[in-house]
């Protein structure tokens, strides 16, 4: 199997977790949270500076989650405490973090080539199998989905995906939305940032700037799924959307391949991908509805004709 094609599907897996916690602001919650460019960054700047000093890879990705996880906490509190508007809390956060994240690092980029990560270790398992980084990801990758899977049908999860969906009414059945709203952006987040730590580990470094467009990069994917392998159950859901960010990849890297086009093309290609993926299935839809009634009509007319061999009037379709 080519590199360039193993590589996208390694690269896709890592982002198929920071999509799921897109997935759960965006469709679960309906809060546009852009504070995902800025917490992206902080997992990998976190997971990176405590790699570097000497501390386990696992217990630095877990840091990392957690402090994806204070930053959403954070853009929760700025908007239901602050009554500051939800897209201007999360850009709010956004700006933020950068500071924040130039802080942890102490340089705008900090190198892990000769630091031991998650990724390596598991590779010296399986004495250096050239499989290991694949094999690793869809393990965590299907962790991860199976966990978001059962957290989503709890009582927690529930009422969750109820304040996304209609508020008001979750509110009159006792519901804390402001607590809701927090949790749901902090868990988003959290897992924003541990997609952040597994790419810094995957690419031996973590930069500034590597989270720009990843909030763009996770809709991408969430709209792709959808469009692609459907959304009926939660299950099929969390999946199509892990399924979008690798076909979102693999896309990419075929573009990337073309001769005219190069790396700094790719906030172009995602930009163009995103339009075609949001105005496809729309136009599909509408063709679907066109064809759907067209039938009808054509049903009634027949029935009319074969019933008393009078065409219904045009009132009447």
């Amino acid at each position: 199997m080519s590199i360039w094609f193993t590589g996208s599907l390694e690269m896709g897996l890592i982002y198929g977790i920071m999509a799921l916690g897109v997935y759960l602001s965006f469709r679960v919650l309906d809060f546009p949270d852009l504070t995902v460019d800025g917490s992206f960054v902080t997992g990998g700047a976190v997971a990176a500076l405590m790699i570097t000093n000497g501390i386990h890879p696992l217990l630095a990705t877990i840091a990392a989650l957690a402090a994806g996880f204070l930053a959403g906490c954070i853009t929760g509190l700025l908007n239901t405490k602050g009554k500051i508007n939800a897209l201007l809390s999360g850009i709010l956060m956004m700006i933020a973090l950068y500071s924040i994240n130039l802080r942890i690092m102490g340089q705008p980029n900090l190198p892990l080539l000769n630091d031991e990560t998650l990724l390596s270790q598991f590779e010296g398992v399986l004495g250096g199998n050239e499989w290991s980084t694949m094999i690793f990801m869809v393990v965590l990758v299907l962790l991860v989905k199976v966990i978001v899977d059962l957290f989503l049908k709890t009582e927690v999860g529930l009422a969750l995906r109820s304040t996304g969906d209609n508020a008001r009414m979750s509110r009159s059945f006792s519901a804390n939305t402001n607590t809701l709203t927090v949790l749901g952006l902090g868990l988003s987040n959290g897992l924003v940032a541990l997609s952040g730590a597994f790419f810094a580990q995957y690419s031996k470094f973590s930069d500034v700037s590597m989270g720009i467009g990843m909030i763009v990069i996770g809709l991408a994917s969430v709209i792709i799924g959808e469009a692609l392998f459907g959304k009926k159950t939660i299950m099929r859901v969390t999946l199509s959307v892990i399924l979008g960010a690798i076909i979102y990849r693999i896309v990419v890297a075929l573009a990337l391949r073309v001769g005219f086009l190069d790396t700094g093309d790719m906030k172009l290609i995602t930009a163009v991908i995103v339009i075609i993926a949001l105005i496809v299935p729309r136009q599909v839809d509408v063709y679907r509805e066109k064809a759907r009634r067209k039938r009808k009509r054509q049903a009634l007319q027949m029935n009319g004709k074969g019933g008393n061999g009078i065409a219904p009037a045009k009132s009447d379709l």
